[in-house]
């Protein structure tokens, strides 16, 4: 009877618009604890995660009697089919790949929700089935249950790689009381291989599939403080996210899907003109981009972001807008990333290094004092 239902629903995702699915058993994932453990206690996770790892390693915590994990993956693009308009004298910035298109959680919740619906209808809405969908911010950890659901194996750079589409894919699991025959998980492939490692600028990758999280560039463009001066030049213009050990990968040559319409770039959105973003209100944002997923912590990192990226393109032109910022904007981390900025820009000028002087008088902020101190010492020393 299950096995009749399962390729139903096999033949059912694909008419949902479901890239991949997989099959797993609902037992624990106890080996991954002392994983967890150990990150929590060298400090190496984010605090995005769900925080209690026995909820993240035992489904029965978190369901009444799971007897399967539902595994699913959408594909998304690596490329745009088009480009932005160039507009003479102004930087763009970018968006990581995975926050192009609708916000990708918004995707999943309603390919999972259609799923857990067709299951419903060919069950003939038996009462007694359940579910529980989830994403990322749920608790179990979706690469972990994909691995183990035979979507593809887990790489030296913590993601899950497909053999179809590499690792340009979203990830959510369904658990369900309905008992599946488990799919075969899938081995590791990379080999010898450990260019994700080799090119993450901020040795992130512990090279086990594990990282140091509070070093990964994704999760520095998302942090609401002032970004440690270590990974600024590091982001280069990408004012959220990072692509590196995906663009990297041997496994994503070549690699582009192009099957959501939700998920294909606006390339006026993903790849912003940098400037009008310094002086944008929270309405416009929220209007221009708060479909993507990129848009989750507001516009107070972005525009972080965009100020470490200016000044990381050498824009000069943008040091009008910067000198605006110390002077009208009422946020600190915005008032010092700007001194920051200020400092590579205004190398040699004089009338600068006499602007961040005064601007530091009046500034109250002891975290944000430091930062203008050490622009003017740089402008000094250059």
């Amino acid at each position: 009877m299950y096995n009749t239902l399962k390729e139903q629903i096999i033949a059912g995702s694909k008419e949902i618009g479901i890239d991949k699915i997989g099959f797993t058993s609902a037992d624990p994932f106890d080996h991954l604890k002392p994983s967890l453990l150990e990150q929590k206690e060298n400090n190496h996770t984010t605090g995005f995660e769900h925080q209690n790892i026995d909820e993240r390693v035992y489904p029965e915590l978190i369901f009444d009697q799971p007897k399967s994990i539902i595994s699913i993956a959408l594909a998304y693009p690596s490329r745009m089919t088009t480009r932005p308009e160039k507009v003479r004298g102004e930087k763009r910035g970018k968006f990581a790949r995975a926050s192009w298109g609708t916000d990708y959680h918004d995707v999943l919740k309603d390919r999972m929700a259609k799923l857990i619906a067709y299951i419903q209808e060919i069950s003939q809405d038996d009462p007694d089935i359940t579910f529980k969908p989830m994403v990322d911010t749920g608790e179990l950890i979706d690469v972990a249950v994909a691995q183990r659901a035979g979507l593809g194996f887990i790489g030296k750079n913590g993601l899950l790689i497909t053999e179809e589409f590499g690792s340009y894919v979203y990830l959510g699991e369904i658990i369900t009381n309905i008992p599946f025959e488990p799919d075969t998980p899938k081995e590791n492939q990379c080999g010898s291989c450990t260019k994700c490692v080799d090119y993450c600028p901020t040795s992130a990758l512990l090279g086990d599939g594990r990282m140091n999280a509070t070093r990964c560039l994704s999760y520095q463009t998302q942090t609401k403080g002032m970004m440690p001066e270590e990974f600024r030049p590091k982001i280069r213009t990408i004012i959220y996210g990072c692509d590196i050990c995906q663009e990297v990968c041997p496994f994503n040559k070549g690699k582009d899907s192009h099957f959501h319409d939700e998920m294909e770039p606006d390339p006026e959105i993903v790849q912003p003109l940098l400037k009008p973003l310094l002086t944008i209100s929270n309405k416009e944002f929220k209007t221009k981009f708060g479909i993507l997923a990129g848009s989750w912590r507001g516009k107070k990192p972005i525009q972080r972001n965009v100020i470490i990226a200016l000044a990381n393109s050498r824009d000069k032109t943008a040091i009008p807008n910067l000198l605006q910022c110390i002077e009208e904007d009422p946020r600190p981390v915005i008032r010092g990333t700007a001194a920051w900025a200020l400092g590579i820009l205004g190398q040699g000028n004089d009338a600068i290094k006499e602007f961040l002087i005064d601007s530091l008088e009046k500034e109250d902020d002891q975290e944000i004092k430091i930062e203008f101190v050490n622009a003017i010492n740089k402008i000094d020393t250059n």
